[in-house]
């Protein structure tokens, strides 16, 4: 799986990594998402669910041993969009 392949998918339910954000207080927290709109994500951080926006930030996101990293900006669709709108 590659991160255009990854971008297509199913989010909700991943473990993912907030490697880079325009909010520094964001900075490498993990934790797994648990709902996803157009433009943010809700993410269950040490049992307290966080709302982030998709376009401050990049994402890790680790399938089968992998770590891939996406682009928030280039995934701020609907979820149910993104199968269509994802280049």
């Amino acid at each position: 799986m590659n991160e255009k392949i990854l971008s297509k998918d199913e989010l909700i339910g991943l473990h993912v990594k907030i490697k880079e954000c325009n909010d520094p207080s964001w900075q490498g927290k993990t934790g797994v998402v648990v709902n996803e709109t157009k433009n943010t994500f809700l993410i269950k951080i040490d049992e307290k669910t966080k709302k982030i926006a998709k376009k401050i930030a990049k994402f890790e996101f680790e399938i089968d041993g992998k770590k891939m990293i996406l682009e928030g900006s280039n995934i701020s669709y609907r979820p149910e969009d993104r199968i269509k709108k994802v280049r």
